[in-house]
């Protein structure tokens, strides 16, 4: 069947035994991981997971039906992740939903799979599977995510409180999620005992510097200045200063173009475009000099990556600053390339 967000989240959250897949199909991995990691928490903390890929299926598709027939090795609850699911997983996903006995539920993320693909047309067919289409949120429904996360961790928090949260999340829903664990943690918080969000949390663990300081980073990059761009880094590395908060500004501001690009795709003029993301008359002219320069389909390639950067940043035995710099120099470096 094809699932809302509403009846994907609540599956993922209490698996009945007559669904055997859940695919999240769609350009937005990091949320269809989000998603994912919900039935993990569900099938509980001492479950095991098998994990699998998409080639792995295609060379070996019964592989998947054996693994959800299987007991566990000890005994307790089991799951199977399939990432990078394509159309090579049709014959393994076929086999799955049309098997006597599949007991152990199955999750895949395929990012790079079109609504129209064979896998995605099985699932919404069939009666043992869901379907859900993961697309980068809007501002307005991060916001409203992030308002569930929030509540689901067992904070409570003011809406000026969740607008900062989402803004530090640079909208990536990933990077939302982390934070929100950070902050229950920090405020031991949880469902049975609720504990407020405030700004002096955010304080403590977002690693916010401010607007000001780090703005002339942003825009060397939106403006396509590998030089100017280059200095500035110099002048944050040597300061001591973590990629995260530039990053997370970058993805904010290009979030930001892409809103203003896709309402002119739908036949809104640049002025009323920008006018509706209430960007700062100060930042008026410069912003219609980005979206000039920035096409809808380089916006989606440049938040994909400097989310993608962000992450590599924050895991272990990360190579440290020297990833996200070398990410947003080559997004400066073709940017300079159209002035």
């Amino acid at each position: 069947m094809k699932a809302s967000a509403a009846q994907i989240r609540a599956a993922l959250e209490s698996p009945k035994p007559d669904i055997r897949l859940f695919l999240l199909h769609g350009p937005d991995a990091a949320g269809a991981a989000v998603l994912a990691k919900r039935l993990a928490t569900a099938m509980g903390a001492d479950a095991e997971r098998v994990d699998f890929d998409g080639s792995q299926l295609k060379s070996d598709p019964s592989r998947l039906i054996d693994e959800a027939a299987s007991m566990s090795l000890f005994g307790g609850a089991r799951h199977i992740r399939v990432s990078g699911a394509g159309e090579e997983s049709l014959e393994a996903f076929t086999s799955l939903l049309t098997a006597d006995m599949a007991g152990n539920p199955v999750v895949a993320i395929a990012p790079t799979v079109k609504a129209t693909a064979k896998i995605v047309k099985l699932a919404i067919e069939s009666p043992r599977a869901m379907a859900f289409a993961c697309y980068p949120p809007t501002s307005a429904d991060f916001e409203r995510l992030a308002a569930t996360l929030v509540r689901d961790a067992g904070l409570r928090a003011t809406p000026p409180v969740l607008h900062r949260l989402s803004g530090l999340a640079g909208g990536d829903v990933a990077v939302l999620a982390q934070e929100v664990e950070k902050l229950a943690l920090y405020l031991d918080a949880a469902p049975d005992r609720p504990a407020d969000l405030t700004d002096d949390a955010l304080d403590a663990l977002g690693a916010d510097l401010g607007e000001t300081e780090l703005s002339r980073v942003v825009e060397a990059v939106i403006a396509g200045r590998p030089g100017v761009l280059g200095e500035e880094l110099v002048k944050l590395r040597e300061a001591g200063t973590s990629p995260i908060p530039w990053l997370r500004q970058l993805t904010r501001r290009l979030v930001v173009l892409a809103d203003i690009r896709s309402d002119m795709e739908a036949g809104a003029n640049p002025d009323s475009a920008i006018k509706r993301q209430r960007i700062h008359f100060s930042e008026e002219a410069a912003t219609k000099a980005a979206i000039r320069r920035w096409s809808p389909l380089m916006l989606a390639k440049a938040i994909a990556q400097v989310r993608e950067a962000e992450r590599a940043v924050m895991a272990p035995g990360n190579p440290g600053p020297i990833a996200a710099e070398t990410v947003v120099t080559r997004i400066a470096q073709g940017i300079e390339r159209r002035r």
